[in-house]
């Protein structure tokens, strides 16, 4: 099965997983990684393999969504094959996102919270808006099925 794409805020997400040091390549020749919810109550096995063809994550955008969550993204970003921009996750750090998305339970309302806030810390909405955009159109180029690895 084919990966679908995530929606857009999942690319903001993974940037902010990056920016918070919580993403681990435990064994870069193998594929795996880890990769620690935003409130650090979940730690999610990331795969992808060496030509990016296929992949899987033990979140649930990825398991019962389909897409492409923001644990592999974060894992892109950290290999390469994404951009990344530190302005961007530096401004979007230190975010509980579970709590957000979880009390607010409609993206569109958590990423105008995460503008406001990345604002506040000196990266405006174009920049942010910018990056997402960047980002995600390198990510529909990428053709993912989802592996097996890792399933238990």
């Amino acid at each position: 099965m084919k990966l679908r794409l995530p929606p857009k805020i999942k690319v903001l997400e993974a940037a902010a997983a990056v920016a918070d040091g919580r993403v681990h390549l435990d064994t870069p020749e193998k594929g795996y990684a880890q990769v620690i919810s935003s409130d650090g109550s979940r730690t999610y096995i990331v795969y992808v393999s060496e030509d990016l063809k296929e992949a899987c994550s033990t979140d649930n955008g990825t398991v019962h969504r389909g897409y492409i969550g923001y644990p592999i993204i974060a894992v892109l970003m950290l290999r390469g094959v994404l951009p990344y921009d530190e302005r961007v996750g530096t401004a979007l750090a230190g975010i509980n996102w579970r709590r957000l998305n979880e009390k607010y339970k409609r993206y569109f309302i958590v990423e105008k919270i995460i503008k406001n806030i990345a604002s506040k810390r000196g990266v405006n909405e174009e920049i942010i808006e910018q990056f997402k955009e960047n980002v995600y159109s390198k990510l529909k180029g990428l053709n993912i099925y989802l592996s097996t690895k890792c399933r238990s």
